[in-house]
C-alpha cells in the first residue's frame, strides 16, 4: 500500500518540472482555443491566464517541496 501511496506523492523539485511541462503543453492549448473563440484581445487575455496558473500552480508545488525537505515529513 505504501509503494502505491508513493506514486501520487511529489518528493523532489525534479518531479515538480516533470509534471510541470505536461501541465504547460496543456495550458498552451486551451490558449490556443481560447485565441480561435474569442477574436483580439480577450483571446489574449485567457491565453495569458491559462499559462498564468501554471505558473502559479508549479512555483507553489516548488515551495512545498522545499518546505517537506527543509521541516522533513509531515
Amino acid at each position: 500500500m505504501k509503494k502505491l501511496k508513493r506514486l501520487f506523492q511529489i518528493k523532489t523539485k525534479a518531479e515538480v518540472f516533470l509534471i510541470t511541462y505536461p501541465l504547460a503543453l496543456g495550458a498552451v492549448k486551451r490558449g490556443q482555443d481560447y485565441l480561435d473563440q474569442y477574436q483580439g484581445r480577450v483571446g489574449w487575455i485567457f491565453f495569458a491566464l491559462c499559462m498564468g496558473a501554471v505558473f502559479l500552480a508549479s512555483g507553489k508545488m516548488l515551495q512545498a517541496v522545499e518546505y517537506h525537505q527543509q521541516f522533513g515529513a509531515d
